[in-house]
């Protein structure tokens, strides 16, 4: 198989963590959507990340497919998102505010990088950080609310793990102001803490950049 996309989109890191997770292997194309536009519609024809293309040579696109694709491959007792009843819903609500806050941090870069400073949109700007920060509070409250317990759901890795684990990464090394020691999400930042230091996190660490414009 074969995983198109920069480890620095959490979208694409989260399958490549998941992936390494589970033992699957996987070659690593490291391609931009700025620069790798056309290669990359090869695969997919919008062009975009994470692309997986499995050895029949079929390509799935998006992140949450590719991660169902993989839970599938393995079998109900070692996929990362939990069968069913409350720990999957609870799983899958923390993923929501998760990509949710991606979502809104990756905005804001796209307005910074791609749009004049002239032409920027301040109001709608505060209502996409408002909605971000929504989101880490509520997180944070579900991490303070799991005391001792190292992971946010049960006692093992799961997707929800996973996937909070890098976007906090990714908005910690993107967004202006948004660092550990300057925001209130203490716990938050604990948990990042025991993440990054999973083999699986440690595999697929890059340093962030801006988007190619």
């Amino acid at each position: 198989m074969m995983l198109i996309g920069m480890f620095d989109s959490p979208f694409v890191r989260r399958v490549a963590v998941s992936m390494k997770r589970l033992g699957l292997l996987f070659e690593h194309a490291n391609w931009s959507v700025g620069k790798d536009f056309d290669r990359i519609r090869q695969y997919n024809p919008l062009g975009r990340v994470p692309t997986l293309v499995l050895d029949d040579g079929d390509a799935l696109t998006d992140s949450a497919a590719i991660l169902d694709y993989l839970d599938e491959l393995v079998g109900p007792d070692r996929a990362l998102l939990p069968p069913a009843g409350p720990a999957r819903r609870e799983t899958l609500r923390v993923m929501a505010l998760s990509i949710g806050a991606a979502e809104k941090g990756r905005d804001q870069i796209y307005e910074r990088v791609f749009r004049p400073a002239e032409k920027r949109h301040e109001p709608w700007l505060d209502r996409v950080k408002t909605q971000m920060h929504g989101a880490l509070t509520e997180l944070e409250k579900h991490v303070a609310m799991r005391g001792q317990q190292p992971w946010l759901i049960e006692e093992r890795v799961t997707q929800a793990d996973i996937t909070t684990g890098c976007v906090l990464t990714f908005l910690t090394e993107s967004v202006v102001g948004l660092k550990p020691q300057s925001t209130p999400y203490p716990a938050l930042y604990a948990f990042l803490e025991r993440c990054e230091a999973l083999p699986e996190f440690k595999a697929t660490k890059t340093g962030w950049s801006a988007p190619a414009t």
